[in-house]
């Protein structure tokens, strides 16, 4: 696919806002079969377990919510202004799965060495096709473009290491994972299996319920207690693990002491819940600073352990019914005032000490819209402001 081709792409996505709604971009079959193809190429000559350096912005699931990735561009600022990793689940459940898998792509063939995508477990034939995505592509071309997607995501890579210290993928750890060396040797292209540590990295859950490795409730891989995000940053020289792949409250939650982030970039996920979605900046001392949508209406309850809602990502084995994807979801993109959390501050700072901080005013933010209502300063150290080396 010819650079022209991609911008005139790119372009037309982007001018699909209008507004507060968000249009159907009209696109052919095949500059999309010659831009799967592209991306595809791309992908299999980076390495499975990408080496990133901040500085870098995260988002989490987007799960087909176009007008909502499009507010995150408009935050964070478009490729190239900014570098950007995506952690997985950018189909399903939303209106316009094509629409936000096919800007991803382009930016990821337009800049490859700046814009990355992880696998998600929804990046997976047997999970797409029934919520979805599937059926998108089949109303609004055939089946065949499903399955040249599903090629390309069988070539997605599926972890990032951000400066050797934060440790990115979709679902967490794996009981099989004892060296980075197993991530970097897994072959593609490549469908998600059952068992084992490609699928871990795609589906396992933090829960703070227990210790060690347990049964997880999706019907597929493993919940891990706190105890085993510490056993395995401290045996890897890591400070933090940073994962999408569960709905929470605020867009972003901390687990294990603070070593472990979940974020979540589909604020009301579904239309039927008020989460809020959020993307995490990283600079270039390893400063995490969190970007947070606002969500419309009061729908559910969330949290890790028992009471954490999981409506994207249901169990392999046993699949439910598909969730209604007619909902309308209107979503109001205001920045949601984050509550003031301050921990002593006692070490040094520099590069390789992860820390979550946003010290910078409103002014001080260029690429924050006018729809901004409040964004507070937020100050905390992982790790409880300990060193670990």
């Amino acid at each position: 696919m010819d650079e022209a081709a991609v911008d005139g792409l790119i372009s037309r996505l982007l001018d699909a806002k209008n507004g507060r709604t968000v249009r159907q971009v009209h696109m052919m079959e095949t500059e999309i079969r010659q831009l799967c193809v592209a991306a595809k190429e791309v992908f299999l000559n980076q390495p499975n377990l990408l080496e990133l350096e901040a500085p870098i912005k995260i988002c989490g699931d987007i799960h087909g919510q176009y007008s909502d990735l499009l507010r995150l561009f408009e935050y964070g600022g478009l490729p190239p202004q900014a570098n950007y990793l995506f952690l997985g689940d950018y189909v399903d459940r939303g209106k316009q799965s094509i629409e936000s898998i096919c800007l991803l792509l382009a930016y990821k063939v337009k800049y490859p060495e700046n814009f990355f995508l992880l696998r998600g477990n929804h990046e997976c034939a047997s999970i797409n096709r029934i919520y979805g995505f599937y059926d998108e592509c089949k109303r609004r071309f055939n089946v065949r473009l499903w399955k040249v997607f599903t090629d390309c995501f069988n070539c997605l890579p599926v972890a990032a290491l951000i400066d050797e210290k934060i440790l990115c993928m979709h679902g967490g750890l794996s009981p099989d994972l004892k060296t980075l060396d197993q991530i970097r040797n897994i072959a593609r292209p490549a469908d998600v299996p059952d068992q084992g540590l490609l699928c871990d990295l795609l589906w396992s859950d933090p829960d703070k319920d227990i210790e060690g490795w347990g049964e997880n409730d999706r019907g597929v891989s493993y919940t891990f207690g706190s105890n085993k995000v510490g056993e395995f940053l401290q045996k890897h020289d890591l400070d933090l693990i940073c994962r999408a792949h569960q709905v929470v409250e605020d867009g972003y939650e901390f687990f294990a002491n603070r070593q472990l982030v979940t974020i979540f970039s589909a604020p009301n996920y579904c239309g039927e819940f008020d989460n809020a979605g959020a993307m995490m900046s990283v600079d270039d001392t390893l400063t995490c600073s969190f970007q947070i949508l606002k969500p419309s209406d009061k729908k559910g309850k969330f949290g890790f352990g028992n009471n954490l809602l999981r409506p994207g990502t249901p169990p392999r084995k046993e699949l439910p019914d598909e969730l209604n994807l007619d909902l309308d979801t209107q979503i109001r993109s205001e920045f949601l005032a984050s509550e003031r959390i301050q921990y002593p501050s006692s070490r040094l700072k520099k590069r390789g000490d992860v820390r979550v901080m946003a010290g910078l005013s409103v002014a001080d933010r260029p690429f924050i819209s006018c729809e901004l209502t409040a964004l507070f300063p937020f100050a905390c150290l992982l790790s409880s402001g300990v060193v670990r080396r």
